[in-house]
């Protein structure tokens, strides 16, 4: 059967639906946590979401409503403690605290083998067409609220000076920025799972500040090449029966260093 055949079934449909959905977002998203070198927490907050998915489970509710409530209030705690110590070790405390609460709730609810994998790796071909709704919902809240403080994000990233003088607060937009990583890593838990979520976020996004020279063509190429990269994941894993989050994390790695590569041999060539 060919790749593209697949669309035929309505599980494949909504798989990449919600892809789709959590690409757009992972790549928008991705800009600014590439711009303010957040990488640990966006490293960290996927974990975190998977004690409040372990929890959801135990408690018999929506796993996503558990893994979004989790994540956002483990964001904002990275946020209060970032104020009264540095950021990496805010954030260490947080991951640590978020995967022993994660072992706990697994513990007590008999959730191993089947949940666990599902939680950690994702299950894409799981997704319903409620699910997807659900998917799509969570990613616009991630990505409408990270464009709100658009100009902020920048402004205090770029000009961090000059914002300080006119007394833009960089604390706004780091607990927006956080809130909303919170959000789109809660949406890519079932295509990506918690542990290569991190991969969709960050790669593409370094592959497009490579190769883009102003921030919204870098965005609009982060989610060019997050779509690209979720979408041939999913062919190639209908195709050969290997996770999607396999192909992600190869994927989004070739195309950072594929970038990288390209930037460097056109500077070879300017030189000479």
């Amino acid at each position: 059967m060919s790749p593209f055949m697949i669309l035929a079934f309505p599980f494949a449909r909504h798989a990449f639906l919600a892809a789709s959905f959590v690409a757009v977002a992972a790549g928008w998203i991705g800009f600014y946590v590439v711009l303010r070198g957040t990488a640990f927490a966006a490293h960290a907050l996927p974990k975190v979401g998977f004690a409040g998915a372990s929890g959801a489970l135990l408690l018999g509710v929506n796993s996503l409503v558990g893994v979004s409530l989790y994540s956002a209030v483990a964001a904002l705690g990275i946020g209060a403690l970032a104020e009264r110590d540095r950021r990496d070790v805010a954030t260490a405390l947080v991951l640590a605290l978020g995967l022993g609460t994660g072992a706990l709730f697994l513990s007590l609810g008999n959730l191993y083998a089947e949940d666990a994998m599902s939680l950690l790796f994702g299950q894409v071909l799981g997704v319903s067409s409620s699910g997807v709704m659900e998917t799509a919902c969570v990613s616009a809240a991630g990505v409408l609220l990270v464009a709100a403080f658009h100009r902020r994000l920048l402004f205090t990233t770029v000009a961090r000076e000059a914002a300080a003088v006119r007394g833009a607060s960089n604390r706004v937009a780091d607990w927006a920025l956080l809130v909303s990583l919170g959000l789109v890593t809660s949406a890519m838990m079932p295509v990506v799972g918690a542990l290569l979520s991190f991969s969709l976020l960050v790669g593409p996004a370094l592959a497009a500040r490579h190769l883009a020279r102003r921030p919204w063509q870098a965005i609009v190429l982060s989610i060019v090449l997050s779509l690209g990269v979720t979408w041939l994941s999913l062919l190639l894993s209908f195709a050969l029966g290997w996770p999607v989050g396999f192909f992600v994390a190869c994927l989004s790695v070739l195309a950072y260093a594929s970038a990288r590569a390209a930037t460097r041999g056109f500077g070879r060539r300017l030189r000479r």
